[in-house]
């Protein structure tokens, strides 16, 4: 049985973890130094936590569920302590690819971040269509990398993978570099920040006395189609009216070279902010 030992077990993306892993093929040694994260997985999953040293000693794999400001602290205090061949693996690509994980050439590192379940899907239970982070009820995708070691290190990392973040669509296999620029770069420096433009634009409306709920009903829909027709999910086409409102709308609300978010040095940049 593969041994794991996940820190940051209690908390809140361990937590999950924890009660993912329950009832697999894996050995879990749950390592949480709050006391109040000990004590939710005793009383919660009926788990106790060990000790970081007694969860190292024979431990295959290392979990790494804690904040990206920590994680490169956590893994240069356990590193001295890993058996050569372990698998460290991080739940996020920023301190990774920040080069927070220690130089061990003799360890094999994987990262694993969750796309998310998609806005188009076929879930139809209501718990599914609450389930927006996923991992509990809702299915969605998945991205890991294998930063470092052995090739057939990558079917062991993936397994793992798709227990954390169940229930598992596609996993799709990519690069460090390229999951660090699906996030931050992709995900949070250019949606996020325009789904924030689209709350404000919302407001704005409201502001000039539109009532608040017709606008949210409007925008969410509108959301809805246009994001059906853009993302291919549907064969269907703007109209005329709507094409020129892009061709007009776009200059007038992104500048020229936004595209720059994108380069080598300003996802290291975002990283770093991150890290």
């Amino acid at each position: 049985m593969t041994a794991i030992a996940l820190f940051g077990a209690g908390g809140k993306m361990g937590y999950r973890l924890s009660k993912n892993f329950m009832g697999s093929r894996f050995d879990i040694r749950h390592v949480e130094v709050s006391e109040v994260g000990q004590a939710r997985l005793r009383t919660d999953l009926g788990i106790d936590c060990r000790p970081s040293d007694e969860a190292l000693a024979g431990a295959d794999v290392v979990i790494l569920a804690v904040p990206d400001t920590l994680i490169g602290k956590v893994a240069a205090g356990i590193s001295g302590k890993l058996k050569p061949g372990t698998m460290v693996i991080a739940l996020d690509a920023a301190a990774p690819f920040a080069g927070h994980l220690p130089q061990r050439p003799d360890l094999t590192y994987f990262v694993t971040h969750p796309c998310h379940p998609p806005i188009f899907n076929d879930e139809t239970e209501m718990k599914a269509k609450r389930d927006f982070f996923g991992g509990v009820h809702a299915k969605q995708h998945i991205v890991s990398a294998l930063m470092q070691g052995p090739e057939e290190a990558y079917t062991l990392g993936e397994e793992i993978a798709k227990v954390i973040w169940a229930p598992v669509m596609r996993s799709h296999r990519v690069t460090v570099e390229q999951m660090a620029l699906l996030e931050p770069g992709l995900s949070e420096t250019v949606c996020a920040s325009l789904l924030v433009v689209m709350r404000q634009a919302m407001d704005e409306c409201i502001a000039r006395g539109v009532p608040a709920e017709a606008a949210r009903d409007f925008l969410l829909g509108h959301m809805n189609v246009l994001g059906a027709v853009i993302f291919k999910e549907v064969d269907g086409v703007f109209s005329d009216a709507c094409n020129k409102a892009i061709e007009f709308g776009i200059p007038a609300l992104m500048r020229d070279d936004w595209k720059k978010v994108f380069e080598p040095q300003e996802i290291a940049d975002s990283i770093r902010r991150i890290t």
